[in-house]
């Protein structure tokens, strides 16, 4: 090796491990950054020998991320943090409802926010993307292996029209030792909210009253206004494995008053109530319980107790959202009604090192990316998500200030090479005096 390539290999040292401080500059610069990846530098080894082997030897820094490696995970307040806890990514895009694909990328910096317009969105401006569920509750057949069917996370302005009720289940007890008595006590009263198809609330009132025949009750049931709807007799199980289930249903005699309507099916337990309030009746099936079934109503010795179910809402107001380990975000509303309104994909990808690293700590696919599958979070090969959760930067300080150190003294050597060449080069001029 001549005078002028040590120089050359001096100074090549010089830029190399001046990038790999670069490198460790931004890492501890970023080591409290939401969902930062570390970035490292690989001395390569170079030479302009095109392979004869006879090239002067010089140093280049080679600049990689360590993106597969998981930071630690930070508990926030919000239930709109999330952080992913295993591998994947979530799908982020720079506009909300991104129509061009190229635009879409991916991240681990889960601290989204709403913004003016209830779009989540993180603190480097990308817009969380997901799935919408349908309004039967399910997400349908979408595409994982691509963007084009995902929409803007929205969390603002939510609400969700009334539902009418159709079905009112009946459980609990009537008291034995209130039946068989020659002078009957009073009869106990319950009634049970519906909501009409405007949200309207309702209720229907049921009299349960014991009869002089042991084991053996008179139903009634009225409407909103007290008006009878229908009545039939119940006479309960006195012994033998299926004492305090009903026995048998009869009598069942309608009283309404057209277009409102009562029928009751023996052999199901189930009353057929149709109200008349609204141009179209409303229709309900009200379930007692089978005869022999501990599934509805029941007669044991004992207190009065009996409580209703029923399906229908009251118009809603979004109050808050939650977030489950499988990515569904759930609206809590303000008529007591939980449903599902996007799932939050994990994507996984073959190579995540291959990722093209954009600002924002966010990524783009490239061609050494591999396959991309949008993944529902916790299954096959992706994490779960942890809400009201961040993932903290994976900087270790304590190896980053000693590569620190090592790359300080490696510049300071390949300095000191080239001043020692300078030396030998002013030596060298000197031999023609």
């Amino acid at each position: 090796m001549s005078i002028s390539s040590a120089l050359q290999t001096g100074v090549s040292g010089l830029k190399a491990n001046s990038t790999a401080v670069g490198s460790i500059s931004e890492n501890i610069a970023n080591s409290n950054t939401v969902g930062y990846r570390r970035g490292f530098v690989h001395m390569v080894t170079t030479t302009a020998s095109g392979g004869s082997g006879t090239g002067v030897l010089s140093v280049g820094a080679q600049q990689e991320i360590d993106i597969s490696r998981s930071g630690g995970l930070i508990s926030t307040t919000s239930s709109t943090d999330m952080a992913i806890g295993g591998a994947g990514f979530f799908a982020v895009s720079q506009n909300p409802n991104e129509t061009v694909l190229t635009n879409y990328m991916l991240t681990r910096a889960g601290s989204f926010l709403p913004d003016e317009n209830g779009d989540l969105k993180n603190a480097a401006g990308y817009y969380l993307a997901g799935f919408p569920y349908e309004l039967d509750g399910t997400v349908g057949a979408v595409d994982r292996s691509s963007f084009v069917q995902m929409e803007t996370v929205n969390v603002g302005n939510i609400s969700i029209s009334a539902g009418v009720t159709s079905t009112i289940s009946t459980a609990g007890n009537l008291p034995s030792q209130d039946t068989g008595l020659a002078t009957p006590g009073a009869p106990f009263t319950t009634s049970s909210e519906l909501f009409t198809s405007l949200g309207e609330s309702q209720r229907i009132s049921f009299s349960w009253q014991p009869t002089a025949t042991s084991n053996i009750w008179d139903l009634s049931v009225n409407d909103q206004n007290g008006d009878p709807l229908g009545s039939v007799t119940i006479e309960f199980n006195d012994s033998g494995p299926q004492a305090g289930a009903p026995l048998s249903y009869s009598g069942a005699a309608s009283a309404a008053v057209a277009p409102a309507a009562f029928t009751f099916d023996v052999a199901t337990g189930t009353a057929t109530i149709t109200l008349n309030n609204g141009t179209t009746p409303q229709v309900i099936e009200v379930s007692l319980g089978e005869p022999g079934s501990f599934d509805g109503i029941t007669q044991f010795a004992g207190d009065f107790s009996l409580s209703f179910d029923r399906d229908g809402s009251s118009v809603g107001e979004l109050l808050r959202t939650e977030v489950n380990d499988e990515g569904t975000l759930f609206g809590i509303f303000d008529n007591g009604m939980r449903r599902a309104l996007y799932q939050i994909p994990v994507v996984a990808v073959d190579n995540p090192n291959g990722l093209t690293e954009v600002k924002g700590n966010a990524y783009k696919l490239s061609g050494e990316t591999g396959s991309f599958s949008a993944l529902v979070a916790n299954t096959s090969i992706v994490g779960g998500i942890n809400s009201s959760a961040l993932e903290a930067s994976n900087v270790d300080i304590a190896e980053e200030m000693t590569d620190l150190i090592k790359a300080q003294r490696a510049f300071s050597t390949n300095a000191k090479v080239i001043t020692t060449v300078d030396e030998l080069m002013d030596e060298t001029t000197r031999l023609k005096r």
